[in-house]
């Protein structure tokens, strides 16, 4: 029998759902127009501040695509997860632990050439966030328990365990500390090695003789992120791995009886996620920092699941969402230097929060009104 073709309310509100996240996109700026207001401001040129300065030149594009990297990491952590219907909580925690690996790696074998040390730190990264990422696997394919508890919980763990961590590895005083006899005021861990570092791509561009900020921070890591995009697009929608895992998420009693082991994808998809946070160590400790200190990790994981709701759970949503909120950070960054503090960084906080919120209550109205329109048809 032949499907009903759809009407043109129902492709209207199809459309609809597929733009949500633009809407809410203006939406958020027009709130946080009258907040701005209230300040005593002008919207306007706030904005164009605030996205001129960002990306109106290369340095701004720089420290944009740096800032969006790691959340291109962990937005696709959580997006990766939703796809098998789980709600990763913990990539907050995979973060900590794959990146504290990374600089273990890098400050441990410091006689490694970088053509094995940097591929060694990079699988490193992915292997602690996938081994933290197992456990709350393993709980609920084999005892059904709820993933957002334990990922929770694991956290709160893997923030405490690392630091702990810092503290057995922690960087030895400086010789002026030393001179002063001043303790080391901020827990971390050693440099790594020269041969562990991610070059920046203002080294890179240099050498094509093309201008680019040398103080500028973006480095190789984004180019890692965009691969795993595209990694992750790819097994989804190309393979039979990426089908079974869809196909968990969409129904898991039926998938089931299609003949999928719903345990086996469950547990696959918690450690690929789970590895994708972990590669947030390619960014901030081999081409950032190097080494790792907890304060550059806090609130990565939380930010991703904002940028995969954005993103609608697509590797390439999740990029654009990154690249999005990279801009207002850095850019809201800029606006509050520029003003005087009287534009608060806080107010980048306040757009990015409505921009999701508007997401989740757009997609729920238009599914409440296309089940409607079902329903009386």
């Amino acid at each position: 029998m032949n499907e009903k073709p759809k009407s043109r309310g129902d492709l209207l509100f199809s459309l609809m759902e597929k733009f949500t996240p633009i809407i809410a996109i203006i939406g958020a700026l027009i709130i946080s127009s009258a907040i701005i207001l209230l300040i005593g401001e002008d919207p306007i040129q706030v904005y164009k501040m605030m996205f001129g300065l960002a990306i109106g030149n290369r340095d701004g594009w720089g420290n944009v695509l740096f800032r969006a990297t790691p959340l291109i990491f962990t937005g696709l952590a959580v997006a990766f997860a939703f796809q098998c219907g789980l709600f990763n909580i913990g990539a907050e925690g995979q973060v900590y632990v794959g990146s504290f690996l990374a600089a273990f790696i890098g400050f441990s074998f410091t006689n490694f050439p970088a053509i094995i040390l940097i591929p060694l730190t990079i699988i490193a990264s992915a292997m602690g966030g996938a081994l933290w990422a197992t456990l709350p696997g393993i709980l609920k394919a084999k005892k059904g328990i709820h993933e957002v508890i334990i990922t929770i919980m694991m956290n709160w763990i893997a923030a405490s365990f690392t630091f702990y961590l810092v503290l057995i590895y922690k960087a030895p005083p400086t010789e002026a500390m030393k001179a002063a006899n001043m303790p080391q005021m901020i827990p971390q861990t050693s440099e790594i090695a020269l041969s562990a570092r991610l070059p920046r791509i203002a080294t890179l561009l240099t050498k094509l003789n093309i201008s680019f900020p040398s103080h500028n921070p973006l480095n190789v890591s984004f180019f890692i992120a965009l691969i795993a995009a595209f990694a992750i697009y790819y097994l989804l929608w190309k393979t039979t791995l990426g089908y079974e895992i869809r196909a968990v998420g969409f129904n898991r009693t039926a998938a089931e009886y299609a003949g999928i082991n719903v345990s086996k994808n469950i547990i696959l998809a918690m450690m690929i996620s789970g590895a994708l946070a972990g590669l947030v160590g390619t960014n901030e400790v081999m081409g950032y920092k190097f080494r790792w200190r907890q304060e550059i990790f806090i609130n990565l994981g939380f930010n991703g699941i904002a940028v995969a709701l954005l993103g609608k759970n697509h590797p390439l949503g999740v990029v654009l969402a990154a690249i999005l909120f990279g801009t207002l950070s850095y850019g809201g960054a800029l606006v509050n230097i520029y003003t005087a503090g009287k534009i608060p960084r806080e107010l980048i906080m306040v757009i990015q929060a409505v921009i999701v919120i508007l997401v989740v209550v757009s997609d729920e109205i238009i599914k409440r009104i296309l089940l409607r329109r079902k329903s009386i048809q």
